[in-house]
């Protein structure tokens, strides 16, 4: 439930092992079927054998970092620039589910302009230069199931990350679930919702 992630404080593990591919351009990545879903159960059990609850989706030999699980992937860090930056993949390339979730998250912190807002792939090699910069914030993943979850490990190359987000307290992660929570419940008048009591 979206409750689960945030109710109990707990972040989750991805396992990053590009041996396993769940989507690839072409194929019918961006689309909610059971074919997107189904092979990925196996490499779930294989994830949680190695200690991870999810599965972090690299792609290419660039190893773009796709989805994690069924979730969208997001990361909030310091740029080259210097610059504060939520990121995650882009739709254009077939592999990324355009989900509501996502596109919600994208349009809320859009609306409250404090940060730089992209959609572009990141790169395993990008992302670990920034987690040796310290420059990387916070992580988390995004769907319908779960609304928001924190990320705070990887696992790649037989080597535990260590991520921020929970040790930076989340912020992000906690006022994205609470704002689209309050939009949700009709707490906070958004165009989103509409309340059918009054």
């Amino acid at each position: 439930s979206s409750v689960s992630t945030q109710s109990t404080g707990k972040a989750v593990k991805l396992m990053a092992d590009p041996q396993f591919v769940r989507a690839w351009k072409g194929g019918i990545g961006a689309f909610k079927a059971g074919g997107n879903y189904a092979p990925t159960l196996k490499v779930q059990q294989v994830a949680a054998s190695r200690g991870c609850q999810q599965v972090l989706w690299l792609y290419g030999d660039d190893l773009q970092m796709t989805e994690a699980g069924t979730m969208n992937f997001f990361v909030y860090w310091v740029n080259e620039s210097g610059e504060k930056e939520l990121i995650t993949a882009p739709l254009d390339s077939g592999l990324i589910l355009p989900g509501v979730t996502r596109q919600s998250v994208l349009d809320l912190t859009r609306e409250w302009g404090e940060f730089k807002v992209t959609e572009r792939m990141v790169t395993m090699p990008e992302f670990l230069r920034a987690i040796d910069d310290n420059r990387v914030i916070e992580v988390f993943g995004c769907g319908t199931a779960c609304m928001i979850a924190p990320i705070d490990a990887m696992l790649f190359d037989d080597k535990d990350i260590s991520i921020p987000t929970m040790t930076s307290g989340a912020v992000l992660s906690k006022r994205l679930f609470t704002s689209l929570s309050d939009i949700q419940v009709g707490k906070t008048e958004h165009p989103w919702s509409v309340s059918i009591y009054s």
